[in-house]
């Protein structure tokens, strides 16, 4: 039986890649005042940014249950006897714990093994795509976790930002603390590592900044490449033209930043994520 990869919303894989690659997708909730919505499922991408602009007043996320992640591996067991599960740093979310609770009230004879990638986002989703694409190639489950494992290590995120307004309010701003109080105009760089969000640079105006995330980005020799926006796909495709030059613009994955890790990133948000090759 094929391994099947189970991961979480904040991984932003589009529904086509996730259904290409049979990839099962557990969404986070997004809060809005008394309004609960899941990540991905009942709350469209336009309109939560809309709100997430108007309202005065900044969403909550939420972790999956565990109940939620035991359901789901049971569901997928009628399927397989072995399932990875990836999921986003334990540093940022409650999920992973989430997923390991759920996995010790599995009551098939499924194994399921949960991994903490510790990353997130477009980052996350590369680590999923290659397991899944190993797992449909005919590798086992302890074969697809060393692939995670492997993949982990050579996974690179970056994000430039509008403003700290939104990670700031959310408690997700790390150790990129620092970088608060900022002048007028200037655009944080931030990247994850071991887990948590870290500061890069400031760097005055979006021209630059985004001229300086392609520089971040082109130190690599890369093996698989994504990018993902909150609110403006014009500036995506830009980075991708500019990016062009050290990796195939028709082989980058694409997505839009979901409701979870667009409440903290905001509007105007562009993010990068890599594997850089071997060797």
């Amino acid at each position: 039986m094929t391994v099947r990869i189970v991961t979480d919303s904040t991984a932003d894989i589009s529904p086509e890649v996730a259904g290409e690659l049979g990839i099962t997708v557990v969404p986070l909730y997004v809060h809005f005042g008394h309004e609960v919505y899941y990540d991905g499922v009942d709350i469209s991408a336009d309109e939560f940014y809309r709100r997430l602009m108007e309202e005065a007043e900044l969403p909550k996320t939420s972790a999956p249950s565990s109940g939620t992640f035991k359901e789901a591996y049971e569901d997928l067991a009628v399927e397989t006897n072995e399932i990875v599960s990836v999921h986003i740093s334990s540093k940022l979310s409650a999920t992973y714990n989430s997923a390991l609770v759920g996995k010790e009230g599995v009551i098939t004879g499924c194994r399921v093994e949960v991994i903490d990638s510790l990353t997130t986002s477009i980052g996350l989703g590369l680590i999923v795509i290659t397991a899944a694409q190993a797992a449909l190639d005919g590798a086992n489950l302890q074969e697809v976790q060393e692939v995670v494992k492997n993949a982990m290590a050579r996974t690179h995120y970056f994000g430039m930002v509008d403003t700290l307004e939104y990670l700031h309010k959310g408690g997700r701003l790390g150790k990129a603390q620092a970088f608060l109080g900022s002048v007028l105009n200037v655009k944080p760089l931030l990247a994850v590592r071991e887990g948590e969000v870290y500061p890069l640079e400031r760097v005055r105006g979006r021209s630059r900044a985004m001229g300086r995330l392609c520089e971040l980005v082109e130190e690599y020799n890369i093996e698989k490449m994504a990018l993902s926006y909150t609110t403006d796909p014009g500036e995506m495709e830009v980075l991708a033209g500019r990016l062009a030059s050290v990796f195939p613009r028709g082989q980058v994955y694409k997505s839009r930043t979901g409701s979870t890790i667009g409440t903290y990133l905001g509007p105007r948000a562009l993010t990068a994520a890599l594997i850089e090759k071997e060797g």
